[in-house]
């Protein structure tokens, strides 16, 4: 008896929060943001596997020479060790002068691969222009390759790399986070009632009154004037948790790579689904004509085209109301189809009201 009021506890402990997540889970605090930095540079020290005579390349190494003091003609220099590259990197909140970043580096030209490039010192810009970080460093390429009498053979991806820590912070970008007396939430996804459960959330710890929804994504919270008190606050504040509801039943299609995920809360009712497939093959078959010596008659080519066109039968295939998704998946399975053609059906059940959820592309 005693085992079984204890497994009861702890179901009831554990069932309210099936739903329930942090603050900080589904929203942001106004201002606190990352800013995407870009930037130029050069990679040396390639084994004869940079950019070929890339007119970019020459013009960059020749502009880095004359920094140097050694002036050379852009079109004199031929260097195969040498790449063109772009520079990414993400600049986090807070981040202050001497922070180290990651810098990620992809070939601008048609260099066969970055591996055991160097880049030279290169600015990274923010999207007003200014300089935020300077990179610098060796590149990690996470694969391999060989190439030899015309066969190669390459493993991942070899015109791209990361500098782990190879940036370094040289301007800081100011956060209005303890300017005024408020501090705004801004919810991941727009929604009514997660705004207004959060509100009350808000108002259950701090007191009431303490934070106003002022529409369905942002909600302003009253916070301390004080920078220490309101680090203590925001601490508080995104750890509060709360029932944000029942996700929405969604299915996210990827057409490109004929990928389909769909969430716990898909339902499928009855209806009837007949797929074929339609497939045209053209064959061409070149016929040569050619008239015998000392004819004096001319080579001619003629093309012989065979054309089939193949329409696979598709039957009718009944799909009954499933309420969970192990029955969705194997009603769907039922159908026989390729994941490419599963795109076609789900658009068609979505569009014939059979299927209870949202499409959504990607």
């Amino acid at each position: 008896m005693y085992r079984l009021i204890h497994l009861l506890l702890l179901f009831a402990l554990i069932v309210p929060g099936v739903w329930a997540q942090r603050v900080k889970d589904i929203a942001s605090i106004d201002g606190v943001r990352v800013n995407q930095l870009i930037g130029y540079g050069v990679v040396v020290g390639l084994d004869g596997t940079g950019d070929s005579s890339l007119d970019v390349t020459n013009q960059s190494l020749a502009s880095m020479l004359g920094q140097l003091g050694l002036h050379q003609e852009p079109r004199q220099l031929k260097a195969k060790n040498v790449a063109a590259v772009m520079l990414t990197a993400t600049l986090p909140p807070f981040a202050r002068p001497g922070q180290l970043l990651d810098v990620t580096v992809s070939s601008l030209g048609n260099a066969k691969s970055l591996r055991g490039g160097t880049l030279l010192m290169s600015p990274l810009k923010g999207a007003d222009g200014q300089v935020y970080a300077v990179a610098q460093g060796n590149l990690l390429v996470g694969g391999a390759g060989a190439a030899a009498g015309g066969s190669s053979a390459q493993i991942n991806h070899l015109a791209a790399g990361r500098i782990p820590g190879g940036a370094t912070v040289e301007r800081a970008v100011a956060t209005p986070l303890g300017q005024g007396d408020f501090v705004h939430l801004e919810l991941r996804d727009a929604d009514f009632t997660t705004a207004a459960r959060l509100m009350q959330a808000v108002d259950a710890e701090f007191g009431q009154g303490a934070a106003i929804a002022l529409n369905a994504r942002t909600i302003r919270v009253k916070a301390p004037g004080d920078p220490g008190q309101r680090v203590m606050f925001l601490a508080r504040l995104e750890n509060l948790r709360l029932d944000v509801g029942t996700p929405t039943p969604r299915v996210i299609i990827n057409p490109r790579t004929g990928s389909v995920v769909m969430n716990q809360l898909v339902t499928v009712e009855a209806c009837a689904i007949a797929h074929g497939n339609l497939s045209v093959t053209v064959t061409v078959d070149p016929q040569v004509s050619q008239p015998g010596a000392l004819a004096g008659g001319q080579t001619v080519v003629t093309e012989r085209a065979d054309v089939q066109v193949k329409n696979e039968r598709g039957e009718l295939v009944v799909l009954p109301a499933s309420a969970s998704l192990n029955d969705v998946v194997k009603a769907l399975n039922a159908v026989g189809a390729t994941p490419q053609d599963l795109l076609a059906i789900l658009q068609a059940m979505r569009a014939a009201g059979a299927l209870r959820a949202e499409l959504e592309v990607i």
